[in-house]
């Protein structure tokens, strides 16, 4: 503490979606002056180092230039994020639900509606220990859920995610929600089955893909990606600035999405709009036009492929007597046949690359697995691997700790600080359900799936099971602790967890988080954690593309509140538990595994590859080490071109190490799986999804929703920054004053219904509705209507068939997962309806929730439910 705005500025690693080791982006430098942030401003790689102690990178091509540069490229929400700390939504003290008694009525039917009153951290601990161990005496220990997930800030010896688990783990176990690699659903479900590519089944191999490209690509396909939207949690601005230095070396930028979105906006050569969920039909009319042209890559598929004659079947129609022609996508997809066409023909005579950032409308909708297996397919058509053809990410440049795993230059090493990680229990347990499927689990047990689930598990994982939960000789679900109470905003079926977490037999829950939103409403007892700026801790920043960095974060402020770092609020509850003896014996010391923070920290130092004659006191004098290139940086050769040029001596992770157009796997294991077949097909519907405009049910719902990674938030966060709210795309005020979500319609859609700019309406099916502020635009396709997800919950009716003010359409999103043997999640791509609302008339039949305490500046505050002890 003491530093000021003209002294030693503090170090923070600003990455917002943290999934477990502390892996940072859009590192900060913070100006504090008595205990007040007062600015956030780039941190300096420089500082302390050269150019050439860094071996600084540099690509040149077609005689322009490409560097990383020497501070951080941050973006608007790591810059605003003093905002967030000091929100008016910051929980102050720990909580508990007016009407919940834990010796008595416990109330689950009012959750989510119920009021709060202030406790202390005492009696906070004391009743949540004396739950866990009558839990454990009626139950056992897996009758515990612990919802300890992404979606929160990066922290490694307080780490946002998981704490409970370590402290469960020590007292006999806890089931675990499993988290689907919701980031890449269809590449995992489906495009692993072709070509491999652990852990996440997008290209792995992304070694010098970016100069590769500029070396020798002719163009890049953004296909359902916005570079200027998504990485600016994970990686700030390296993603945009890539795309202006391919508009200067004359590569051609095509993009292929329902709307036009920020990157597509500014960087866009030519757009291809498409209907969402509907890209399997355009990718089979390509491959049409390829095959009956005679314009791809046999001789490549001939040594590098196995099955595609069964693909080839399938497309000209010999399975179905369906020939996938141009003119048969059109109907489906609404791009032109002519344009399918012109397409495949430009696709077939240039070098060409397929661009993603991950996650997004294309990778999350039923049977998503296709439209993954089915890019693949034209990659490999056109000989992947060849100069200036390969997949890359914008994201996760150092995705796992592979060293050489980037499609920019590498470092030596890549900072790995897991030995001081405090949160969850990595490794597989024995109780654990995919997120996916926690409302069907406590509400309808017991349930069954394949597979361990989590990202990062090799592709033969996905054959195994079938897993069930409960276990053998357990029960069911009982308590549920969550570090990230973001599920009903973030996943499928939100309406459907309101009513889980209503339900019966569930008689305790507790939510740890800093801010009063989503499923805090639903928690029994609410503990107060504080942001990162209120710790020392240690971190990395592995994802900006820039260079590779671990470094010191010491503290910023004081804690806001009464809050408690993730780690010491689990352990206050661990202190709690000692009394009962037994398995709870001294079990705060063993909680806190025997080390301080400050020993944790430079346990974390010591392990993360830094080099040996480093030492810890001029680390953290400097408060960062960056790693320098490789030297042999550019000998590396680029993504799959090992491949290319050798597949016997460089095979792919499949059974053959080829190619798979027909699966082997799949074939092997779910034969009769009519939903992800061994040949990558168009899905019309299923006994689990009915989302096609053209079916039945397109009557009722006819237009398709769009819903993607936010440009103002991370998911769900960053909706309360008064900052961003005053952007007037950010929100839509109504007549009423609430801010509510933008809804982009198109013209012609937006002239049928009766619809202008600045009207509210409702998107709706029959799961329930959400409303949002019309925004009339040319932006997004007729037929579609576009809603960013990840909005705080603003809950009118709760529950199926339930009302959100907020405009969280997650909460509509279909409740089923991914297709039948997979249990990704169904967030976008789906059928709605829409139609304008009277929001006064809404006001006087629901009173109450249009009475909450509001600040448009902010959204909602957590006085709205705070109602004793303020």
């Amino acid at each position: 503490m003491g530093n000021n705005v003209t002294g030693k500025p503090i170090i923070k690693g600003l990455g917002f979606d943290s999934f477990g080791l502390g892996s940072n982006a859009c590192t900060v430098d913070i100006d504090e002056e008595n205990d007040k942030i007062l600015r956030i401003r780039p941190f300096h790689f420089d500082e302390h180092y050269t150019p050439e102690d860094l071996n600084a990178w540099k690509i040149e091509a077609r005689g322009q230039t490409f560097e990383p540069g020497f501070k951080t490229l941050m973006s608007p929400l790591s810059l605003c994020y003093k905002k967030r700390v000091y929100s008016k939504n910051r929980i102050p003290y720990p909580l508990k639900r007016v009407d919940w008694d834990p010796e008595g009525n416990r109330h689950p039917e009012t959750r989510g509606s119920s009021g709060y009153e202030r406790i202390s951290w005492d009696e906070a601990s004391e009743i949540v220990a004396k739950e866990i161990k009558r839990i454990h005496d009626e139950y056992g220990p897996y009758s515990i859920l612990c919802e300890v997930d992404g979606h929160g800030e990066t922290k490694v010896v307080h780490a946002a995610h998981g704490c409970v688990t370590k402290m469960l783990e020590l007292c006999g176990g806890f089931t675990l929600q499993s988290r689907q690699p919701d980031s890449w659903e269809g590449w995992y479900w489906g495009a692993k089955h072709i070509w491999g590519m652990d852990p996440l089944g997008q290209q792995s191999f992304q070694n010098n893909v970016i100069k590769d490209i500029a070396e020798n690509g002719d163009a890049v396909l953004f296909w359902g990606c916005d570079v200027e939207t998504t990485p600016l949690g994970w990686g700030g601005y390296m993603a945009s600035r890539l795309c202006f230095w391919f508009t200067d070396l004359g590569i051609k930028q095509i993009h292929i999405s329902p709307d036009v979105n920020y990157t597509n906006a500014v960087h866009a050569d030519k757009w291809i709009p498409v209907l969402p969920n509907t890209d399997a039909a355009l990718q089979l009319a390509i491959a049409y036009t390829w095959i009956t042209e005679g314009t791809y890559d046999q001789e490549y598929l001939d040594t590098h492929a196995v099955g595609f004659d069964h693909f080839r079947y399938y497309v000209l129609g010999g399975e179905d007597g369906v020939p996938k022609t141009p003119k048969w996508a059109e109907k489906i997809c609404g791009v032109p046949s002519y344009t399918i066409k012109a397409f495949a023909r430009y696709w077939a005579k240039h070098a060409v690359s397929i661009a993603h950032c991950n996650g997004g409308s294309y990778i999350r909708s039923c049977f998503a697995h296709e439209p993954a297996r089915l890019e693949v397919a034209l990659l490999g058509m056109q000989g992947v691997g060849k100069p200036g053809a390969n997949q890359f990410k914008f994201m996760e440049w150092t995705l796992f700790g592979i060293p050489t795993v980037t499609p920019l230059p590498p470092s030596t090493a890549i900072p790995s600080i897991g030995a001081a990680y405090r949160g969850w229990v990595t490794g597989t347990v024995p109780s654990f359900i995919p997120k996916t499927m926690i409302p069907e689990a406590i509400t309808n047990p017991p349930v069954q799936w394949y597979g361990h689930i989590g990202a990062g598990f090799p592709r033969e994982d996905q054959f195994t099971g079938p897993f069930t939960f409960p276990l053998e000789g357990n029960d069911r679900l009982h308590m549920v602790w969550s570090d990230s109470p973001c599920w009903e905003t973030c996943w499928n079926g939100g309406n459907a967890m309101q009513d889980a977490l209503r339900h019966e037999s569930i008689e305790c829950i507790v939510v740890q988080h800093p801010w009063m939103e989503n499923d805090c409403y639903f928690a029994d007892i609410i503990l107060p954690t504080n942001t990162k700026f209120e710790t020392a801790d240690i971190g990395t920043d592995n994802d900006s593309g820039q260079w590779n960095v671990i470094f010191y974060e010491e503290q910023a402020i004081k804690p806001v509140g009464e809050s408690k770092s993730d780690k010491e609020a689990v352990a206050e509850v661990a202190r709690a538990l000692e009394k009962f003896g037994g398995a709870y014996e001294d079990l705060y010391n063993r909680y806190l595994g025997g080390k301080t923070d400050e020993e944790w920290i430079e346990v974390g130092f010591k392990t993360s590859g830094v080099p040996e004659d480093l030492e810890y006191d001029e680390f953290k004098e400097k408060g960062y080490y960056p790693f320098p290139t490789r030297e042999d940086w550019k000998e590396i050769p680029a993504g799959l071109r090992e491949f290319y040029e050798d597949p016997e001596g460089h095979p792919l992770r499949t059974p053959t190490g080829k190619l798979e157009y027909y699966s082997t796997g799949l074939a092997a294991t779910f034969p009769d799986d009519e939903e992800r077949p061994p040949v990558p097909h168009w899905i019309d519907q299923s006994p689990l999804h009915q989302e096609r405009q053209y079916l039945e049910r397109g009557r009722q719902y006819p237009f398709l929703l769009v819903s993607n990674h936010p440009h103002f938030r991370v998911h769900a966060q960053h909706d309360d920054v008064t900052w961003l709210r005053e952007i007037e795309t950010c929100k839509v005020t109504g007549p009423d004053g609430y801010k509510y979500e933008p809804i982009w319609v198109n013209p012609i859609d937006a002239g049928k219904l009766g619809l202008k700019s600045g009207d509210i309406a409702k998107i709706y099916n029959e799961r329930g509705g959400v409303l949002g502020g019309v925004i009339v635009s040319e932006r997004i396709i007729p037929g579609a209507i576009y809603q960013d997800h990840g909005a705080r919950v603003d809950s009118i009716v709760m529950g199926e068939g339930g009302l959100d003010r907020g405009g969280a359409n997650n909460l509509i999103a279909p409740i089923p997962t991914t297709s039948k043997n997979t249990v990704g999640e169904v967030t976008s791509g789906f059928l709605v309806n829409i139609e304008k609302v009277d929001v006064f008339a809404l006001a006087e039949e629901y009173p109450e929730a249009f009475g909450r305490d509001y600040d448009p500046d902010c959204g909602l505050v957590a006085t709205a439910r705070i109602v004793e002890g303020a």
